[in-house]
């Protein structure tokens, strides 16, 4: 049986090197670790792309909500190996079958799912979807790569 792992807001900080107003994740609600994790991102009115993206109907911008995604798989990644991995940085290396089901709006708790496909040495690839009250509103195939800073 494998043991699932949740990680609070102070714990990511240790865990990746993002920060306002970049981190995008909250939460991680569980970890199975070398396997998938369970992102929470809290939409609120006062962060700051929505003083542009719009104005008169904020809508979450769909280049976040891939990186919320990249950020979870992030935690999974230093969840999987270890402490040495802290902090190292996790480089974006391709976006593949990005789509956006429905728009993500102030007041949505998204649940970022990501769900390891492959590693080999640095490179990771992952399944990622974006669920709003249990609906699909995007999804897509992220690689990414570990390095040292």
């Amino acid at each position: 049986m494998t043991e699932l792992v949740s990680v609070d807001i102070q714990r990511i900080l240790e865990m990746i090197p993002h920060r306002y107003p970049f981190l995008l994740i909250d939460k991680v609600i569980d970890i199975e670790t070398d396997v998938r994790a369970t992102g929470i991102k809290n939409v609120t009115m006062n962060e700051p792309q929505f003083t542009g993206h719009f104005p008169q109907q904020p809508i979450m911008p769909g280049v976040l909500i891939i990186e919320s995604m990249a950020q979870t798989a992030a935690i999974l990644v230093v969840q999987t190996l270890g402490a040495d991995a802290e902090g190292k940085l996790v480089y974006f290396m391709s976006i593949d079958n990005a789509r956006f089901r429905k728009p993500v709006t102030p007041g949505d708790v998204m649940h970022i799912h990501v769900t390891k496909k492959q590693s080999r040495g640095p490179v990771w690839k992952f399944e990622s979807q974006v669920k709003v009250d249990g609906q699909v509103v995007a999804e897509a195939t992220i690689a990414a790569m570990i390095r040292d800073n």
